[in-house]
């Protein structure tokens, strides 16, 4: 019998993590009774109730697993770490708040059998606030635009994977895993299937603007050259006009020189505008500098303070 893993990252999730372990366990039984089944809570640090519930799911069904992290993480580097720890012939990632909906496993599972070694899910469309959808769609398509590498828009990493993947996951050694750049990147021949996100089942999102910036941060300096490559042409551009701008000021000042002032407005103009740019620019540069800095210190993804049913 094939045994399909199913990965679920969670944090704060006290709401939701028992129904969504009783609605695979339905899922399976009532279309993938041919297949064992795996679940692995990896809990990022909750402060809730969460640990208490996944424990007593291990308890009660031996088929659930849990890890339980020494502290956060973060939100790439926990997932990545609980499909690793993985047993199954594919394993699936999905979210704990009902947002990746269970009914997509079944679907997920017909295309591995077509052959499909990779089968994701990609939002043609959401339940979340309409602004925030668009403002990912114009994420998506910029990503896209710089990249070097083949991106995926409206992927967030809910799919399942074959086994044959999640062993290249663990040769990669990376300590800063992107999984959807990865996928893109290193992944097998991959069949994309439509669904609506829906709403958040229970609780709050972790998620907030800085969540969503070093989400987007990671897969610009991970992807693309174009944020080092603008900051060239703009010094070299930059630099021009304003020695353009001070021949001819300088010739002004000799030709009218008792009508033309040099006022302090435009030094005052120039050195704010340049400064700003070079300010912005040093940013970004650091931006890339912490991600080599990160990948340079080879820490563990993650550190495990406890973990349950697991086979020692």
């Amino acid at each position: 019998m094939k045994k399909i893993s199913i990965v679920v990252p969670c944090f704060n999730e006290e709401e939701n993590v028992v129904p969504m372990a009783n609605a695979i366990r339905e899922e399976f039984h009532k279309n993938l009774s041919s297949y064992e089944y795996e679940i692995i809570f990896i809990d990022n640090d909750s402060k809730d109730r969460t640990r208490e519930l996944i424990r007593e799911l291990c308890e009660n069904d031996k088929g659930i697993k849990g890890i339980f992290n020494a502290k956060n993480f973060g939100q790439f580097n926990s997932p990545y770490y609980g499909m690793l720890q993985s047993t199954g012939d594919a394993t699936v990632l999905m979210a704990a708040d009902f947002q990746d909906p269970v009914e997509m496993i079944p679907k997920y599972v017909e295309a591995w059998e077509e052959g499909y070694k990779i089968a994701i899910g990609i939002k043609k469309s959401s339940q979340e606030n309409k602004i925030m959808y668009h403002l990912r769609s114009l994420y998506y398509k910029t990503i896209k635009k710089l990249s070097e590498v083949e991106q995926i828009e409206h992927f967030t990493g809910f799919g399942l994977y074959d086994r044959a993947f999640i062993n290249v996951m663990r040769n990669l050694d990376d300590p800063v895993p992107f999984l959807r750049g990865i996928v893109a990147e290193l992944g097998f021949r991959r069949k994309e299937i439509p669904y609506e996100q829906p709403q958040r089942r229970a609780g709050t999102t972790s998620n907030n603007l800085y969540r969503l910036y070093d989400a987007a941060m990671l897969s610009i300096t991970a992807y693309t050259k174009v944020g080092l490559r603008l900051a060239t042409f703009a010094g070299v551009i930059l630099s021009g006009i304003s020695m353009i701008i001070a021949i001819i000021y300088l010739i002004l000042k000799l030709v009218y020189w008792d009508r033309f002032p040099a006022g302090m407005a435009p030094i005052l103009i120039g050195m704010l505008f340049l400064g700003s740019i070079q300010i912005f620019f040093i940013g970004l540069i650091g931006e890339y500098i912490l991600t080599i800095n990160q990948r340079v210190m080879k820490r563990p993804l993650v550190v495990e303070e406890e973990r349950l049913n697991f086979d020692e």
